[in-house]
């Protein structure tokens, strides 16, 4: 129970406005390591990330916080929030409310809530708890069958990763194939195999608000410049 007690730093800053503009948008993330790439850019100092991806066009910038899995530590969210003015959200594998009060102490603005890890009591409880603490919230999908759930719960952002979770593959159709089933007013989000701006004009054209895009920026070693080249503007 301390934690509820216990206050944040930083007001929340608004994760969907700043999805919602003429052109397609990129949260960019911060990623030392992955299940299918392993070491990405295990080093990385995510203030340093972080500043260089607002400094070249990112909307929003994701920070893994799993350790065991993604090299992420929750301490990164405070030192990304130090340096950069842009919304914040935490991405982890959120299973209990621990998490979300955890995240919202934390100063995550917005967190990740996989609708495939969780059965659908709890993802609607977390989902609730996390709206009312202020906090915005990225649902995602990479299944067909929790588009049901999408558009009962009509969330105001959706997500859907084109990473089949049994193969690890990725499938880029697979926008195409769902982008007309999610909720007409959810800002819509568009999350792995993003690699280069064809693919952003891509799911630009499917109708997708944003893209969520982590390995390929921090695959190159210089994260803030491959941002700036998908986003075809003059790295800073």
């Amino acid at each position: 129970e301390r934690i509820k007690g216990s206050q944040r730093l930083y007001a929340i800053r608004d994760f969907r406005a700043t999805l919602i503009r003429e052109d397609v948008q990129i949260i960019a993330e911060i990623k030392r390591c992955s299940p299918s790439s392993g070491d990405i850019m295990a080093d990385a100092d995510p203030a340093a990330v972080a500043k260089a991806y607002e400094q070249n066009g990112a909307a929003a910038i994701s920070v893994l916080t799993d350790q065991e899995f993604f090299g992420g530590q929750l301490e990164f969210i405070q030192q990304v929030k130090a340096v950069t003015e842009l919304p914040i959200l935490r991405k982890d594998f959120i299973i209990s409310e621990y998490q979300v009060w955890e995240s919202f102490q934390a100063g995550a603005d917005a967190i990740l809530l996989i609708a495939d890890a969780i059965d659908e009591g709890l993802l609607t409880d977390l989902y609730h708890l996390a709206a009312e603490l202020g906090m915005h919230i990225l649902i995602e999908t990479h299944s067909a069958e929790n588009l049901q759930l999408m558009r009962d719960l009509n969330p105001p952002i959706v997500g859907v990763n084109c990473r089949n979770l049994k193969t690890m593959t990725i499938d880029l159709n697979w926008f195409e194939q769902v982008v007309g089933q999610l909720p007409g007013d959810s800002v819509k989000v568009a999350e792995s195999g993003i690699h280069n701006a064809d693919d952003l004009d891509n799911i630009s054209g499917l109708g997708f608000n944003a893209g969520l895009v982590g390995t390929s920026l921090m695959k190159s070693g210089n994260p803030g410049t491959a941002l700036a080249e998908l986003l075809k503007r003059v790295p800073v």
